[in-house]
């Protein structure tokens, strides 16, 4: 694994990772902020050590938060799939996924019965039920008729002051033609997305579209862009701020993807570990750091 740290100046510096210099960066926290997918488990099954490395941290006395991009479960489901796969104990409270960021924010920008369309998928009406927030209940649809002039007159909802994209199932042309037409009604109805993860990747290589490939469709038809509420956005870490009283030169973002999980560690100035068991492979870190591209400079400074 790799660790960055700031330095003065602003810059960070990257290095490899083990033994006891692994034991100083984690003795030195006392926040560690896991990503899920790629650094805890893929699919059902826990990454080897994963499980036991969170509990010495947890007997340790280190609070354990998790921050994921993931908006197909609930905070009680991810808890719940924490207990199965032998992970310590985590009550939804320490759970950030960007299905119940994305409600909490909706929760304080939308007026008083206004509600959101959702284009997502159950878990993320869940969460919005659980903040209180309206919402027209997702799921499949279908174009009211056979001609564009039927799709331009299907009903709207007046009350509808925000578009909510999260991964979704169901996604369809019927549900960003709707999407466009509630966005087109003025500036004052919000376009929010739980992420931009293009791709989700699976085992043995494999990999499926992700929601960023939805948000950019409906970003694209509406010439709008979306508010970010997941990763890198620090949004999703003033969530977890806001929860609990936390020092961020004392915190560790643990994630797999430079582009999400670290490059929001940095803006946030956390202290950032990369853990080379998901998305970013150490040839790519050694590369990126090589091509001296200033772009990437808020993602790692290689040492």
């Amino acid at each position: 694994m790799a660790a960055a740290e700031a330095r003065p100046g602003g810059r960070r510096r990257c290095r490899r990772l083990e033994g006891e210099a692994a034991r100083a960066v984690l003795g030195a926290a006392d926040t560690l902020l896991f990503d899920c997918d790629g650094v805890l488990w893929r699919g059902e099954a826990a990454l080897g050590g994963a499980a036991a490395a969170l509990g010495r941290l947890a007997a340790a006395g280190k609070r354990l938060c998790y921050v994921t991009n993931n908006s197909s479960r609930t905070r009680q489901a991810y808890g719940e799939k924490l207990r199965r796969l032998g992970f310590p104990p985590a009550t939804p409270r320490h759970v950030f996924g960007s299905a119940y960021c994305a409600a909490r924010f909706l929760r304080q920008a939308l007026p008083p019965g206004a509600a959101a369309y959702v284009l997502g998928g159950p878990a993320l009406a869940a969460e919005l039920r659980e903040a209180g927030v309206p919402h027209l209940e997702p799921g499949p649809a279908a174009l009211p008729g056979p001609a564009p002039a039927d799709w331009a007159r299907a009903p709207l909802d007046p009350a509808v002051r925000a578009v909510l994209v999260g991964f979704d199932e169901h996604f369809s042309y019927a549900k960003l033609c709707q999407a466009l037409r509630y966005l087109l009604r003025g500036p004052d109805c919000l376009l929010v997305a739980t992420n931009r993860d293009h791709r989700l990747p699976l085992e043995g290589g494999a990999a499926i579209p992700g929601t960023g490939c939805l948000v950019k469709a409906v970003e694209t038809a509406a010439e709008r862009e979306a508010f970010i509420v997941g990763k890198p956005n620090r949004y999703m870490f003033d969530c977890v701020a806001s929860e609990f009283d936390i020092d961020p030169a004392r915190t560790i973002m643990v994630g797999d993807r430079l582009d999400t999980d670290i490059l929001m560690g940095n803006t946030c100035g956390l202290t950032t570990l990369l853990t080379l068991t998901g998305v970013t492979t150490l040839e790519e870190l050694e590369g990126l750091w090589k091509s001296q591209k200033t772009s990437h400079f808020s993602w790692v400074t290689w040492k």
